[in-house]
């Protein structure tokens, strides 16, 4: 009997966070299972440049937010296990929403966040927008003092959120004219 076991493999480097797939290929008697390949999948990243040494928080973060991509935005969902229900408008909807998402993506990296918003723009050191790491919280919206929406940025101009209800944790560029003129600040959690 043979079997396929794909597994997910975070890379961080270049331009682009993504995750690649890897396949290892198992040849299984009821005895023992002897892995006979390892066959990494064809992935833009494999023409990248690989990080060496250790992961910063910040990089560490981004992965985890990553591999929720696609999840569910519900209104109060998320905590440092991952998605939940949520309350209110977001109680039948198992998810994220924006706040949830950042703390999950930090918790991974052994730093505590609130679950609102205006709350982790007060959780870490103001940076300026041109002095912006992998991990960095990017806050959108609301007044200067108590923004609305937080992002986790990636590079460049790229970011992963938990947008709103009815749509899905998504990457998107926030050199937008929405997000350029709601931009409130970025903070570094830790």
């Amino acid at each position: 009997m043979t079997t396929r076991i794909t597994f997910l493999r975070l890379a961080i480097g270049g331009a682009l966070l993504s995750a690649p797939l890897t396949t290892l290929t198992i040849n299984a008697t009821p005895a023992r299972a002897t892995p006979v390949r390892a066959t990494p999948t064809p992935s833009l990243t494999d023409k990248l440049p690989k990080l060496k040494g250790t992961l910063t928080k910040g990089q560490i973060a981004a992965a985890a937010a990553l591999t929720q991509l696609g999840v569910s935005f519900s209104w109060g969902g998320g905590s440092t296990k991952g998605p939940t229900l949520g309350i209110g408008r977001g109680a039948t909807t198992r998810g994220f929403d924006c706040s949830g998402l950042t703390l999950y993506a930090w918790s991974r990296a052994g730093i505590r966040l609130s679950h609102h918003t205006a709350a982790q723009f007060r959780q870490g050191r103001k940076i300026p927008l041109r002095a912006r790491r992998t991990g960095d919280l990017l806050f959108f919206g609301g007044t200067p003092g108590a923004p609305t929406h937080v992002a986790l940025f990636l590079t460049g101009t790229l970011m992963i959120h938990a947008p709103k209800t009815g749509d899905v944790v998504r990457k998107a560029n926030f050199n937008t004219p929405y997000f350029r003129t709601t931009y409130r600040g970025t903070v570094r959690p830790g």
